[in-house]
């Protein structure tokens, strides 16, 4: 460390995590030790397409060595010239690497191991994740020292919030001059919050420590059965025979893939693969399977945890929903449901609004919870709704295409599994999503493996669907119908 250059430390963190509160902290360490020091910020964008930067300059020297001299720090950290770069999510860690600020030559970096989704994440029709391995591995590879550890995990292990632990892990790296004490009184200092503050403070130190020091990292836990799994969540959404109709869905797959594959060359895939998505696929979100995952006593005590609230603390949780003639007529028996849905198609095509109710419930409130818990007790009702019967009807419609296809080629019959990863969402999202495997389904099911591959990996790609139509007419298929869009006119100076 150049003693006549100020240290230099970047910290990239996420809403509510308390990043001010910790390049605060760091002012106030350096600034009792004598050290002077001082922290800007730059806020980031909402909904998680970029975290707020803090940036933080102490000089090594304390005033007295300085004897007088006032040394000139910098707002802005300089690409490649970061001592420290702290980041409270791992793909800010990595965005901190793009930009340049983490050096393989001078920089520490210190960054939580979880992922927090990003909106084009979460948009993307497919899997839109990035590979977390390979964010690590930049990671890695272009700073001087990584440590890396489940920051969130463990504020949540301690009952603090992140910034505590990040401070310890700060103190562990040990690249500020500073005793750990200094860093445990400016925290006692603070006076709220500050057992907690200090039990996140001491995981942090010890992990960072453990982590820059070449401890091993924690095996990973051997993979659960997927089918078990599948299994219980269906018995949770629904009953226990609907989780023996699941068993049964899955014993068909693996009777249509011991016959494409007697051998067991392709290790059960078929069947794993397609017992997954069966399973997310049969415990569908309808109303009242979001009622009843809203009202459930597991959310209020994740939202309390989250919100940082103590046993004392009032908390108030308010819920936004719009049902519409969909959601209504999902609940109806099949034959009143589907003329209620053709009378809203009929609208529709007239140019009207989808009709929908606002409503604005307060779960902690004894009738909003008791309106949500009413419509979560409606589930022995939901076999008798038209939503139902819809996706039982599609769903067997997949899995007998999945059966003949792979009688002929196992690669085909795999494709057409996979397939079913295309139900996704919820409204208009989920009815575009099953339109879509409907329609490979009934054009492609017959054709050559590489071509419902290209179909399935286009409708992923693509929420529009012109990829998916360009790999239909690629196959020889028909592209999906042109859905007409109403014109709507307006008279002149209206609103």
């Amino acid at each position: 460390m150049n003693a006549q250059q100020p240290i230099t430390i970047l910290i990239a963190a996420l809403g509510g995590e308390g990043g001010g509160v910790l390049a605060e902290w760091l002012v106030d360490i350096a600034t009792r030790a004598g050290h002077p020091a001082q922290a800007t910020s730059i806020p980031g964008v909402a909904q998680r397409t970029g975290a707020t930067t803090y940036y933080v300059e102490i000089h090594p020297q304390t005033r007295v060595e300085l004897g007088g001299r006032t040394p000139v720090l910098s707002l802005a950290p300089v690409p490649g010239c970061v001592d420290l770069m702290v980041a409270s999510e791992l793909l800010e860690a990595v965005r901190a690497v793009q930009n340049g600020y983490v050096s393989p030559e001078r920089t520490t970096l210190l960054t939580s191991s979880q992922r927090t989704l990003t909106t084009f994440e979460k948009l993307a029709p497919g899997d839109g994740r990035f590979d977390s391995a390979r964010l690590l591995q930049v990671a890695g590879s272009n700073s001087k020292r990584l440590a890396t550890f489940d920051v969130a995990a463990t504020a949540r292990e301690a009952g603090t919030v992140p910034s505590a632990v990040l401070c310890g892990a700060i103190a562990g790296s040990g690249v500020l001059p500073f005793a750990r004490a200094a860093f445990e009184e400016v925290i006692s200092a603070s006076g709220r919050g500050v057992e907690a503050s200090l039990r996140g403070f001491a995981l942090g130190f010890e992990r960072s420590g453990a982590a820059l020091g070449g401890a091993p990292a924690p095996t990973p836990a051997a993979p659960a059965d997927l089918i078990v799994l599948g299994h219980a969540r269906v018995v949770e959404f629904q009953d226990a025979a609907y989780g023996e109709l699941y068993r049964q869905r899955v014993g068909r797959l693996r009777a249509a893939e011991q016959l494409a594959d007697p051998q067991g060359r392709h290790g059960a895939a078929l069947a794993r693969e397609g017992a997954r998505f069966l399973a997310l696929w049969m415990a569908f979100d309808d109303v009242i399977r979001v009622a009843d995952l809203k009202s459930r006593a597991s959310r209020f005590a994740r939202v309390r945890a989250e919100a940082g609230a103590a046993a004392g603390d009032l908390l108030r949780i308010a819920d936004h929903f719009k049902p519409g003639v969909t959601e209504l007529a999902g609940l109806l028996p099949p034959a009143t449901g589907q003329r209620l849905l053709a009378w809203e198609g009929r609208r529709r095509r007239a140019g009207k609004a989808p009709l929908g109710i606002a409503l604005k419930l307060r779960a902690d409130s004894i009738s909003g919870f008791l309106a949500l818990r009413l419509l979560a007790g409606l589930r022995p009702l939901r076999r008798r709704g038209q939503r139902y019967a819809a996706e039982q009807a599609l769903i067997e419609r997949w899995l007998a295409a999945v059966e003949q296809a792979a009688a002929r080629d196992w690669q085909a019959g795999f494709e057409l599994a996979l397939c079913a990863r295309l139900v996704k969402g919820y409204g208009a999202t989920n009815e575009r999503a099953k339109d879509n495997l409907h329609h490979i389904v009934e054009h492609l099911a017959h054709k050559d493996a590489a071509d419902i591959g290209r179909a399935r990996s286009a409708a992923l790609a693509d929420e529009a669907g012109s990829g998916l139509d360009q790999a239909l007419l690629q196959a020889g298929a028909p592209p999906r119908a042109v859905k007409p869009v109403p014109v709507r006119w307006f008279k002149a100076g209206a609103r």
